[in-house]
C-alpha cells in the first residue's frame, strides 16, 4: 500500500501500480478502444478475475500486447489482435530517480551545437510531443541542446525488444518499421513511422524493457537524448511546474472548494505559455477554447461595445484568471485580452478540462458573472449597448 510521510509530504507508489498503469496503456494505445471508461471496466474486472482464478494477487504483471507509443495515431493502420501473454523482466537501469533531490547545476548542462536551421527543424518536430507539452519555453531550450543527431541506413535496428531504454527519438526523416516478437510469431509487423513522430519514452520513464524493435527501412536522421538527460528535464521540468502550478492554485479564492486531489488534477491539466508585451491573448468574439491562469507579469482586459468604444476593463496580476465567461455562458469571448511586458506567463487550462475539472466551481464561476455586469456599467455608463453576458 502507499504510505505519506507526514513530516516531507512525499508519496511513496507501490512498484506494481507503475506496472499496472504501464499495461493498461500500452493495451489502450494498441486497441485505441473509442470507450475508454468501459473498455478500463472489462480490461480491470478480467485482470481481476485471472488473478483470481490463479489463487494469488502478487503474480507479476504480463503484457498482453506490447509496442511503442507514438504523438502520431495514423501509424497504426491495422493493429493485431491482442498477442499471447509473455513475462517481462525488469529493467536494470530501474535505480530511484527523485526530482526533488535532483538539484539544478548549470555546469552539467549538455549542450550539443546545432546549426539554425538543424535547431529550427528539431523544435517544429518536439513541438506537437504530447510528452513536452508541459515543458516551459525555457525548458524547451534545454531539451533542444541537449539533443544530438543520429544517422541511419537501412536495415539499421535503431532498439530491440527487450533491451534496456538508454536514449529517446525524435525522427528527423526516414521511414522505420515496428516489430513486435511474440510466443507464436517472431518480428511481426504492427507498425510505422514516416519522417515523423518519436519514441522510446516509454522505457526511460518507467524503467521498463523496450517494449518492441524499431528497424529503419532507409536512409534516415535521428535526434537522440539520453536517458538521463531525459529524465532530469523531462520529468524534473514536469515535477517543478507542478509545485509551481500547486502554490499559483492555492492563492485562487475560486478554487478553494476543490479537494487536494482535485487540485492535483487540475495542475496536471495545465499547459504553460508566454506572451510578449502587447500580444493578443484572446480575441472579443470568438469561439472559447479555455480560460488562463495568470502566473507571472499582467494581463490587460478590454472590450469594445457594439458603438465600437473600446474600453480597459480592468488589469489582471499573478493569481488571477480570465477567459473562463465564454466557458460558463457558452457564448463568444465578450473581451480581449492584452499582455502588458515582455515577460508574460499564464497557465492555460483546455475547454474539455475545464468542463472535467472545475464543476465544482461553476456555480461561483455563474455568481461573477454579476460582478462583470457591475463593470461594463462602471465603465461604459450602462449594459444596454452591449450583449447580454448570460
Amino acid at each position: 500500500m502507499s504510505q505519506m510521510n507526514i513530516n516531507d509530504n512525499r508519496i511513496s507508489v507501490p512498484p506494481e501500480l507503475t506496472d499496472i498503469l504501464l499495461e493498461f496503456t500500452v493495451n489502450v494505445l494498441v486497441e485505441k478502444p473509442i470507450d475508454i471508461l468501459s473498455y478500463a471496466v472489462n480490461y480491470f474486472t478480467k485482470l481481476h478475475t485471472e488473478r483470481q482464478r490463479n489463487g494469488t494477487k502478487d503474480v507479476e504483471l504480463e503484457f498482453e500486447n506490447d509496442a511503442v507509443t507514438s504523438d502520431d495515431d495514423d501509424i497504426f493502420e491495422e493493429l493485431p489482435k491482442p498477442l499471447n501473454r509473455f513475462t517481462r523482466r525488469k529493467s536494470v537501469f530501474a535505480e530511484h530517480y527523485d526530482p526533488e533531490e535532483d538539484e539544478d547545476d548549470d555546469n552539467n548542462k549538455v549542450i550539443y551545437p546545432k546549426s539554425d536551421e538543424q535547431r529550427k527543424q528539431l523544435a517544429e518536430a518536439v513541438k506537437n510531443i504530447l510528452l513536452f507539452r508541459s515543458l516551459d519555453q525555457e525548458q524547451v531550450q534545454e531539451l533542444l541542446d541537449a539533443m544530438f543527431e543520429k544517422k541511419v541506413h537501412g536495415g539499421d535496428v535503431v532498439i530491440r525488444q527487450g533491451d534496456d531504454g538508454d536514449y529517446f527519438y525524435v525522427i528527423q526523416s526516414g521511414t522505420y518499421n515496428i516489430h513486435v516478437d511474440t510466443d507464436q510469431e517472431n518480428d511481426k509487423f504492427v507498425g510505422k513511422y514516416e519522417n515523423t513522430g518519436s519514441f522510446g519514452e516509454l522505457a526511460l520513464m518507467y524503467n521498463q524493457p523496450r517494449a518492441a524493435t524499431i528497424k529503419a527501412v532507409s536512409e534516415g536522421s535521428l535526434w537522440a537524448m539520453s536517458r538521463q538527460v531525459f529524465r532530469k528535464i523531462v520529468l524534473k521540468g514536469a515535477f517543478k511546474k507542478r509545485k509551481e502550478y500547486e502554490s499559483l492554485l492555492e492563492g485562487v479564492p475560486m478554487l478553494q472548494s476543490l479537494n487536494l486531489f482535485e487540485r492535483m488534477n487540475l495542475c496536471d491539466a495545465l499547459m504553460p505559455k508566454s506572451y510578449k508585451n502587447g500580444e493578443i491573448i484572446i480575441k472579443q468574439g470568438e469561439v472559447g477554447d479555455g480560460m488562463y491562469f495568470v502566473e507571472k507579469g499582467t494581463v490587460r482586459i478590454v472590450m469594445v461595445n457594439e458603438s465600437g468604444e473600446e474600453k480597459e476593463l480592468s488589469k489582471l496580476n499573478k493569481g488571477q484568471y480570465f477567459g473562463e465567461l465564454a466557458l460558463v455562458t457558452h457564448k463568444p469571448r465578450a473581451a480581449s485580452a492584452y499582455a502588458v511586458g515582455d515577460d508574460v506567463k499564464l497557465a492555460f487550462l483546455d475547454v474539455h478540462a475545464f468542463e472535467r475539472l472545475l464543476g465544482p466551481c461553476m456555480n461561483i464561476m455563474k455568481r461573477n458573472i454579476n460582478e462583470y455586469e457591475e463593470q461594463l456599467i462602471e465603465v461604459f455608463g450602462s449594459k444596454t449597448n452591449i450583449s447580454d453576458l448570460r
